[in-house]
């Protein structure tokens, strides 16, 4: 067989399975998918697979299944039909390919836009992840996971005193008032003092409290918190521009 006559064995290369070669045969003939010339499509995909065998080009067996199965609906095809049979519906002996077909072309499309999206990605480059904002800055210098750290050591040498039997209607604590006792405390310690300092007194629910003002206290950048060293004190003072503000 002359195979240099026909014009699409130069497409021998790209295909890699029966299914796509299928295809390439219905769309390059403009076959309606739904009404396959079955014996024209099973002509055209033996002069593949013979081009292929002259070509030196390994022909695997799921190329041959698919010949064979081609034929079988062929035969199928030409079969004459008994009167009876014709009167009831038959399954049309296509049907099977065609909804294999279909379900080809559907990967096909899905993984060309795959492809395209994996190409798009090779032009950007990744970057570390950032950390998510909070409703607290945290300290310029200390990581605010340490910060709550440092609290919950307070805590834990702080105890709580004993409830007498009388009910006694529990002290409100406000955020405001123990800003300004921070305050006050920074002046007293000459604007700089240690993170222990802030909570001497008070029960566990005053130095929560207590706690929740140092944080709003950095949030407005009135105050920074310090550690000058990994495992070293940690220190509250004014902030520079704030404390340049108050001379």
């Amino acid at each position: 067989m002359d195979v240099t006559n026909k014009k699409y064995t130069f497409h021998l290369e790209a295909f890699n399975g029966p299914l796509e070669l299928l295809m390439h045969l219905i769309e390059k003939n403009k076959i309606d998918i739904y009404d396959i010339p079955i014996a024209e499509l099973t002509r055209q995909y033996l002069d593949y697979l013979e081009a292929m065998r002259e070509m030196d080009m390994e022909v695997t067996s799921s190329f041959l299944v698919m010949a064979a199965t081609l034929l079988q609906i062929k035969s199928r095809m030409m079969l004459p039909k008994k009167k009876a049979e014709a009167s009831e519906e038959e399954e049309d002996p296509r049907q099977e390919l065609v909804e294999r077909l279909l379900e080809y072309r559907r990967f096909k499309k899905v993984s060309e836009v795959l492809g395209s999206m994996a190409d798009l990605q090779e032009h950007f480059v990744g970057r570390a992840p950032l950390d998510l904002p909070v409703h607290h800055l945290p300290p310029a210098s200390l990581d605010l996971s340490l910060l709550v750290t440092a609290f919950r050591e307070v805590m834990s040498i702080k105890e709580e005193a004993e409830i007498p039997d009388a009910i006694v209607r529990p002290e409100p604590y406000h955020i405001e008032d123990k800003m300004e006792e921070i305050k006050a405390a920074l002046e007293a310690h000459g604007g700089r003092m240690r993170f222990e300092d802030a909570f001497e007194r008070g029960t566990r629910g005053e130095l929560v409290v207590t706690f929740l003002a140092l944080l709003e206290l950095i949030k407005q950048q009135s105050v920074s918190v310090e550690q000058a060293h990994l495992f070293g004190t940690i220190t509250i003072a004014w902030r520079r521009e704030k404390n340049d503000e108050r001379e």
